[in-house]
């Protein structure tokens, strides 16, 4: 008899956007010792508590299965029978990097995410179950801090009549020094992600000006934002737009929803009727040289 856990595995960015943990690898653990049913019934997701390394090489030993997730977050794992399908297992993740973040860390980082009995179910000659968890945005913002990654989605509408703009190019700006931090398109349905690093910062760190003009340093940048349509810019904000709330020392996952006014461009008819003018006195002279010839 043999084991098939499936599932999908991906985090929030805000409430509107899900990203997958395309980077990730997923292990599965033999349980250590007798598990309370009712502290497991009570506190299945432990929202990836990071595991210090001298713990992770001390259960290396009970390390019954491991896979990659794939671009979406899906994973498939299988072994074989070697407990009791009553027996807890402890689930873990391991990141070695997250999107937007430039360079890999040295060394992998591995999280806590759950320690649950699966819901087993018997198919011919194996047990099967299925698992699936999103990772709170708040969560997921201090592992990508962690990263110096940062991840910024939202929808661009129109200021007007606030019906979603479709690929429209949103890009991200350092208050500080308005270098351009990363760029996104919008999809059909108006939303946008863009992602950019730590080293898109001045250095690794960037300095930023206190209220009561005193220098300080933080590790987060102030934002603003323009939106072009088709080459044109239809939202330019400058700096000032980046003390506003939300946009001070943005978060490393953060919702930022965007109002642009395009320009209305008039349908261009005189070329095409033109043509059209043009195709029937063609059409006409050439009938009158076609009678002109019969006689």
């Amino acid at each position: 008899m043999s084991y098939l856990l499936i599932g999908n595995i991906s985090a929030l960015i805000c409430e509107e956007c899900m990203e997958p943990l395309a980077d990730a690898r997923i292990r599965i653990y033999l349980p250590e010792g007798p598990h309370d049913p009712d502290v497991l019934a009570r506190g299945i997701f432990k929202d990836l508590r990071q595991i210090p390394g001298t713990q992770v090489r001390a259960k290396a030993e009970r390390l019954l299965a491991e896979a990659d997730l794939d671009s979406k977050g899906n994973f498939c794992l299988s072994w074989d029978e070697s407990h009791l399908f009553t027996e807890p297992l402890e689930l873990d993740i391991t990141l070695n990097s997250v999107p937007g973040a430039r360079n890999a860390r040295e060394g992998s980082a591995q999280y806590h995410l759950s320690t649950f009995v699966p819901h087993w179910k018997r198919d011919r000659d194996k047990f099967l179950a299925a698992f699936a968890y999103v990772v709170p945005a708040a969560k997921w913002s201090n592992i990508r801090r962690d990263f110096g990654a940062w991840a910024v989605a939202g929808t661009v509408r129109h200021a007007d009549t606030g019906e979603a703009l479709r690929t429209v190019r949103v890009e991200a700006y350092n208050a500080l020094n308005d270098k351009l931090l990363g760029r996104g398109y919008t999809n059909e349905l108006g939303r946008y992600q863009l992602y950019f690093s730590r080293e898109m910062l001045t250095g690794s760190r960037m300095m930023q000006i206190i209220r009561d003009g005193r220098y300080g340093i933080s590790d987060s940048p102030d934002v603003y934002f323009k939106v072009f349509d088709r080459g044109q810019t239809v939202l330019e904000e400058d700096g000032s737009k980046a003390r506003q709330p939300g946009r001070r020392r943005i978060a490393h996952c953060s919702r930022q929803n965007l109002n642009a006014r395009p320009a209305t461009q008039p349908r261009k008819t005189g070329s095409f009727s033109g043509w059209i003018n043009g195709f029937i006195s063609g059409k006409a002279r050439s009938q009158h040289k076609d009678k002109y010839v019969m006689y």
